[in-house]
Order: structure tokens, then C-alpha cells, then sequence
């Protein structure tokens, strides 16, 4: 059922005659939201929603070359920009010229550094977060100049001397250990061809720790499940090759619950508020596991759907995530940025697009509204993992 049309009076969430400060702000986002539905009752009453491309657009291209003073604060983070920026633009079909994706990748040159790795910035220490960030950047902007820009050798050290002794990785020297960490590494070294069953040794056992009685993922073993941790755990299983070394089913019933009925997108964890970035961090699961519990034989999972309402999360990030002027936002009443520009977008694509082919399920609204496909592990453009790995594996290990 549309929300474009009236929303019942019984999906919102019921307080139980006890109010509590959680419950009056999950009351606050549904009136926010229903207004938002109905603004567009208003303006689009046969349904056709739109993306705002153009818009989208011409916020990312500005701010890939100026970025708003407000982002001073993001310093430590500027490959991460850039990979949200970039991949926000790859998914609108639109892609910066040569010139200008060398004057990138020269960039992301001075953020690596002597040790391996990249940091969040020239002269900063190196970390795992802009190192998966930097790696994907190369990905998508697919060229030889990138791929050779990136030092394999101290890439691996790198990697290497952030390995505990439970197959867990810090972030950084001396830094927190959590299961994005592994990810981070994961994705880069599978992507660079520097994997090595040493490097992940105890890796998988280690994951299936952070799993937690409700079914998802935590950050570390003990920890509440949350979205975010539970996609860089799973996919990073994925990655490993050892999916087995968990309860699928159970994550699967988890994420499942995590869609919220009014709003229509997810929430990252159990008792809290929706969020348009968990359109990524909690769609981008279902992909993996329809695909992984399928292979293991349950014929009753269907490759050509999501086990999601695909139809109500488009809706929810078409109308309640969009801003007029460009870019993407967690909820109505909060300020766009590029993170959840990326996610929102990513989730978008996730919902449109099925199965290992990334055939067109269901665009909501405009035909127009239809994004790239998104690779469900790495979040960058299938064909571009498909040509940074044929370049990488066709070297030997380092």
C-alpha cells in the first residue's frame, strides 16, 4: 500500500498508555513524516514522485571541488568525501571528467601513507575507515593511474600490523578494535588481490561473536545488534568466504524487523527512530542473504524479491529524505550531507534492482527515478569491482 495516499491510523507506534522520552520522539518523526506524505499527496496525485537529479547533481559536483565551511570539522575524513560524493554521482548515471578524477587520484596519493594505508588526510596517521574509503574511490573512478597509485606492498603491512591476536582488526595503531575494521580490511584486500589466509586467520570465528541473541551484529562481542555493524560482519563473511559461521536466518528475521511501518525505511537498531541511511546499511543485506540462504538449497527464498517492502523504502527516501535543493538527509527536520546523500542513494538502488544480473524490479515514481545497481558487498558499481580486480588479480600477491 502506498503512503502517498493516506496513511492508517494503526501502523503508528503505540505507546502502551506509558509515554516514555523514546516513544514522544517516535511520535514527533511520525507526524513528521505524514506530513511529508501528504505534501506529496498534493503535488504528485498520480504517484509519480521524482528524484531530483539535477539537483542532486549539481550539489555533489560543486561540493567535490568546494566543500561548505561546516565541513572544517571532517578534516580527518576528506577520502571519505570524496567516496560519498563520487559514489553518489556514479549512481545518478553522471561521472566527473578525466582530468578531473586524475587531480583526485593525485590527492589520495598524499593521504597514503609511507607506512600503508591511507589517512584521513595528507600528514594524518593512516586508518582503515579512509583506507576502504580511498580503495573504493579507485574503484569507481576505473582508472590504470589509480590502481598503480595504490602501494600493495605496504598496503598489506599495513593491514598486517593491525591484527589482534583474535583475528579481529584496530582501526588504527593503537586505536579501537570493532567489526567495521574488519570490513575495511576485507574490502581492501580483496579488492587489490593482498589477501592471504594468515591475514584473516580467526577473522570468521571472531565475527560470529559480535552476533547477538536478536539475531544481528554488534560492533564487538557483548554488544547491542545494530545495522551498520551487522552489514560490515556479514558482508565481510560474505567476503571470507565463511557466510556458515553464523545464523543467517536469524539475521535475516532480525533486519526484516528493522523496516518501521509508517515510515517505510529502517531503523539501525531494536526501540529506535528511522534513519535514511540504514536504506544501505540494513537493504544492503538482503541481497547477500537471499543469495547465500538460497545457494544452501531453501527454495523458498526468491532471488527476484527482497524479503523488504521495496516499494515503501523507495517512498520513504523519494519524500521524506530528499532536499528541494540537492542531497539527502536522515529524516525530515535534519540538514542534508554527502554520508547520507551516499546511503540513501545506495539503499534507493538496492530496492530498485534484483538479483546477480541487477535486473529493474520496481522503480517507484518517474521511470526517470531508476539509479545504477550498486554491488551489495562493496557499494561501488559492479562493473567497476569486475575491472579493479581483473587489473589486481592479474598480479601476483604481494
Amino acid at each position: 500500500m502506498s503512503r502517498l495516499f493516506g496513511i492508517p491510523d494503526d501502523w503508528k507506534a503505540s505507546t502502551d498508555d506509558f509515554p516514555t522520552l523514546s516513544s514522544n520522539e517516535q511520535n514527533t518523526v511520525e507526524e513528521n513524516v505524514t506530513k511529508y506524505y501528504g505534501y506529496q499527496e498534493d503535488v504528485y496525485a498520480d504517484g509519480r514522485i521524482q528524484l531530483f537529479i539535477r539537483q542532486h547533481v549539481s550539489y555533489l559536483n560543486y561540493s567535490l571541488r568546494k566543500l561548505p565551511q561546516a565541513y572544517q570539522c571532517l578534516d580527518a575524513s576528506r577520502p571519505w568525501l570524496i567516496y560519498w560524493i563520487l559514489h553518489s554521482l556514479d549512481l545518478l548515471k553522471k561521472t566527473p571528467p578525466v582530468d578531473f578524477k586524475l587531480s583526485i587520484i593525485d590527492f589520495l596519493s598524499r593521504c597514503q601513507s609511507p607506512e600503508g594505508g591511507f589517512a584521513g588526510g595528507p600528514g594524518q596517521i593512516p586508518h582503515l575507515a579512509p583506507t576502504y574509503a580511498a580503495v573504493c574511490a579507485v574503484c569507481i573512478i576505473n582508472l590504470k593511474e589509480g590502481y598503480q597509485m595504490i602501494n600493495r606492498n605496504t598496503l598489506q603491512n599495513f593491514l598486517i600490523s593491525l591484527k589482534t591476536s583474535d583475528g579481529s582488526f584496530r582501526l588504527h595503531e593503537d586505536g579501537e578494535v570493532d567489526v567495521r575494521g574488519v570490513y575495511c580490511a576485507a574490502v581492501a584486500a580483496r579488492l587489490t588481490n593482498i589477501a592471504t589466509p594468515e591475514l584473516f586467520k580467526d577473522t570468521p570465528e571472531w565475527i560470529a561473536k559480535c552476533q547477538t541473541y536478536e539475531g544481528g551484529i554488534g560492533s564487538v562481542p557483548g554488544m547491542e545488534a545494530h545495522s551498520g555493524y551487522s552489514f560490515c560482519g556479514f558482508a565481510s563473511l560474505v567476503l571470507l568466504g565463511h557466510e556458515d559461521r553464523i545464523d543467517q536466518k536469524s539475521l535475516l528475521r532480525w533486519a526484516v524487523r528493522k523496516q518501521m511501518q509508517l515510515e517505510g525505511g529502517f531503523q539501525g537498531r531494536t526501540n529506535k527512530l528511522v534513519d535514511g541511511c540504514y536504506s544501505f546499511w540494513q537493504g544492503g543485506l538482503f541481497p547477500l542473504l537471499n543469495l547465500v540462504i538460497y545457494m544452501k538449497g531453501d527454495k523458498s527464498i526468491d532471488l527476484e524479491e527482497w524479503l523488504f517492502d521495496d516499494v515503501a523504502l523507495q517512498e520513504y527516501v523519494l519524500v521524506c529524505c530528499q532536499h528541494p535543493k540537492g542531497g539527502f538527509f536522515d529524516k525530515p527536520g535534519k540538514p542534508r550531507d554527502f554520508y547520507h546523500t551516499c546511503y540513501c542513494l545506495s539503499g534507493l538502488s538496492v530496492a530498485q534492482h534484483v538479483g546477480n544480473q541487477y535486473k529493474t524490479k520496481n522503480v517507484v515514481g518517474d521511470p526517470e527515478n531508476e539509479l545504477a545497481p550498486t554491488h551489495p558487498v562493496y557499494n561501488v558499481h559492479p562493473s567497476h569491482v569486475i575491472d579493479m580486480q581483473q587489473y589486481f588479480n592479474a598480479l601476483p600477491p604481494p
